[in-house]
């Protein structure tokens, strides 16, 4: 087994701290994912320790060696030993009894062995444990303890529940949005038994919390094939139990200009957008209001006219329901409002600035947005090599624009509101937010006007009626 690079020296060193103060009947194990990870090498977001020790053994004994314990979850049989500022939770090996709200075990049984506590686990690749022994130098093989087969489903890049899948899908509903999260995580493909347990548990599924739903909906969308959680959310039915307004996008034709239906673009743009929660939630949301808004002319010729601000309305509505956060929410309609947005060679710099303006309005940096057009405009399959061209017009163009740092809002005129009222003599007002409003029209037309002498003339115009404009 090749040794991984990815185990950080702090956590090895920690091992060996608990395991000696522990003792070498703890039977301590590192178990579930980070065992995983280990062995995919790749980097690990959690260290999840067992011991065959009871809670109480366990804080005896790591106090007895100096180390600070935290009885964070007795009833689950959790101790949080400290190393400095962190913690580490481990748990006492255990058996779940019944489960009664499709996520939790009412009860569980502490002291039992370990294979028994991998039994309860979700997939075989997260049903193995590594003694500590074997992470502080020597073989792995004679160590790693695999009852259900994980080590080879992945090397065979498989996902396979352990024992009975819809037994498994019927203790927690969870565990079917993770199967689709970790085919897209891990490049993995869901065994066909296991995939097909998942329509059969979808009202234990619609217990998980709104919450959970987005944290687990936003990591498939952020991981190396986002299209294969997708299309197993499609096919499983948890895309209609928490996404249904995205249903009607399977099997809509498009036109001439894409080479492929609305779905099957979605999750090409989803793929070619960079890793980002905010892009990659533009990307999946971007186009759900063309079923809408699909018509068909005279000649046969497919269209989507408006259906730009019927996708910001559902994408809000969607992100609103799965109580995402306000910054998220805000990024993904600022994207999706401005996806079809292409400024071509017949837009004036005029229009260009207006453009600018209204992208720092809503907040979306012009590399942000570059980024999501690139992404859905190489997506529609019509040839990188044109779109990308001219993609590279379109942001050249704009950048050197924004060089050039045009006056975008009213605070980067040359003459502020208070020197507006001095000039009219005239205490604040609505009459000075249009008066402003007029005055940065203008200067978006000719930004050389955004010096004071040119803006005191046009405010006076502006102020005397029947004045000519200068």
């Amino acid at each position: 087994m090749k040794r991984p690079t990815t185990f950080p020296t702090s956590m090895r060193e920690f091992l060996r701290t608990l395991h000696q103060a522990l003792g070498p009947d703890s039977g301590l194990v590192l178990v579930g994912g980070a065992v995983r990870d280990l062995l995919l090498d790749r980097p690990s977001p959690d260290w999840d320790l067992a011991t065959a020790l009871l809670p109480g053994e366990v804080m005896d004994r790591a106090r007895a060696a100096g180390l600070r314990v935290i009885p964070t979850g007795l009833q689950h049989g959790t101790v949080t030993v400290m190393v400095g500022a962190k913690g580490f939770e481990v748990t006492t090996f255990r058996g779940d009894e019944a489960y009664v709200d499709g996520r939790r075990p009412e009860s569980v049984r502490l002291g039992v062995a370990l294979e028994e506590d991998l039994a309860r686990r979700d997939f075989t690749i997260n049903a193995m444990a590594l003694p500590a022994q074997a992470l502080d130098g020597g073989p792995w093989e004679p160590f790693l303890v695999d009852p259900f087969g994980g080590r080879g489903d992945l090397a065979s890049g498989t996902l396979r529940a352990v024992g009975d899948p819809l037994e498994r899908f019927g203790e927690d509903g969870l565990r079917c949005l993770r199967a689709c999260r970790f085919a897209s995580q891990l490049d993995f493909d869901i065994e066909p038994g296991t995939l097909a347990a998942i329509p059969r548990r979808l009202e234990v599924a619609g217990k998980v919390s709104v919450e959970r739903v987005l944290a687990e909906l936003t990591k498939l969308l952020c991981g190396l094939q986002p299209g294969k959680g997708l299309s197993a959310l499609a096919t499983s039915g948890l895309l209609g139990l928490w996404l249904a307004e995205l249903q009607p996008m399977i099997g809509c034709l498009q036109n001439r200009y894409h080479a492929y239906p609305v779905w099957e673009h979605t999750l090409e743009v989803v793929r070619r957008t960079p890793p980002d929660p905010g892009l990659r939630w533009a990307a999946l949301l971007h186009d759900c209001g063309k079923p809408a808004r699909r018509s068909e002319d005279a000649q046969g010729h497919i269209h989507f006219y408006g259906h730009e601000p019927v996708s910001v309305r559902i994408a809000g509505e969607i992100l609103a329901r799965l109580r995402a956060s306000g910054a998220l929410a805000r990024d993904v309609i600022a994207l999706v409002a401005h996806h079809g947005t292409h400024p071509g060679p017949e837009w004036g710099d005029p229009a260009c600035r207006r453009f600018l303006r209204r992208l720092r309005e809503d907040g979306l940096s012009l590399e942000r947005w570059g980024a999501f057009r690139l992404a859905d405009q190489s997506g529609k399959g019509m040839g990188d090599g044109t779109c990308l061209g001219e993609h590279r017009e379109v942001m050249a163009r704009l950048e050197a624009l924004a060089r050039s740092n045009p006056p975008l809002d009213v605070k980067a005129l040359a003459l502020d509101g208070r020197a507006l009222m001095a000039l009219a003599n005239r205490k604040g007002g609505p009459w000075l937010g249009e008066l402003q409003g007029h005055l940065l029209e203008r200067v978006l037309d000719e930004p050389g006007l955004n010096a004071p002498g040119p803006l005191a003339e046009l405010a006076r115009a502006f102020l005397t009626p029947g004045a000519a404009s200068p």
